[in-house]
């Protein structure tokens, strides 16, 4: 008996969560629309950061505060 002839196994990507989104959003929003949700999201992001490193300024001035005040 022969061995049947090996087929070639072929991946197919499955669409991400982000690029099925994209591509929603392509539908039903012009590109002017989208541009500006875009650059919404991304001072969003951008404000989030700032208030993270805000309140990692305070955490050190304050404990560099609490330091020097036990050294006097």
């Amino acid at each position: 008996m022969h061995a049947a002839p090996a087929r070639p196994v072929t991946a197919t990507a499955l669409p991400t969560v982000t690029g099925t989104l994209r591509a929603v959003e392509a539908l039903l929003l012009g590109s002017g629309q989208r541009t500006a949700r875009r650059n919404a999201w991304t001072a969003v992001l951008e404000d989030r950061r700032r208030a993270k490193d805000r309140v990692e300024t305070e955490h050190v001035l304050e404990a560099v505060a609490a330091r020097t005040s036990w050294g006097t």
